[in-house]
């Protein structure tokens, strides 16, 4: 993980970053939840990711992706990151923890999850850095607000 460049002092980054740690966690949780033989503390908290991620998503898409997916230096690269996405989404909405199959793909998903997040954290959000003027910067933050309605926080505004 990248400490270099200097992305995550920006607060949209930031933001970004705690939601990427806070589903991990989520994820983990669900997976330690399957060892101890808890699909229902499981199923819980696979839903609570499926929701983190929505928002995420939708933050990251509608906003940051949106403003650099129109420079075609960096549209492949978000094409990529969207389909995984899709791909994630799809899964967690069928996923059934009482069927073995779904329980190994699972785990196949957050591991997964992490390298995504680490395209993101070591690739795009430096990408950022110089990409991104001081209007693409509001248009990324205020679709990060409007996916998060509420939220509290230097972005959130509450």
């Amino acid at each position: 993980m990248c400490h270099y460049c200097g992305c995550r002092e920006i607060p949209l980054i930031k933001e970004f970053i705690a939601e990427h740690e806070s589903v991990t966690d989520t994820a983990g949780d669900a997976l330690r939840a399957l060892d101890h033989d808890d699909p229902g503390r499981a199923g819980e908290l696979v839903a609570r990711m499926r929701r983190e991620l929505l928002a995420h998503w939708q933050g990251e898409e509608d906003g940051l992706f949106a403003v650099m997916g129109g420079d075609a230096e960096y549209a492949a690269y978000i094409d990529a990151l969207v389909r995984e996405h899709r791909e994630l989404a799809s899964f967690l909405d069928r996923v059934d923890l009482r069927r073995a199959e779904d329980v190994v793909q699972l785990r196949e998903a957050v591991d997964e999850l992490h390298r995504h997040i680490a395209k993101e954290e070591d690739g795009l959000f430096p990408a950022s850095l110089t990409a991104l003027s001081g209007d693409e910067w509001d248009r990324s933050m205020a679709a990060w607000r409007a996916a998060h309605p509420g939220a509290p926080g230097e972005l959130g505004r509450s």
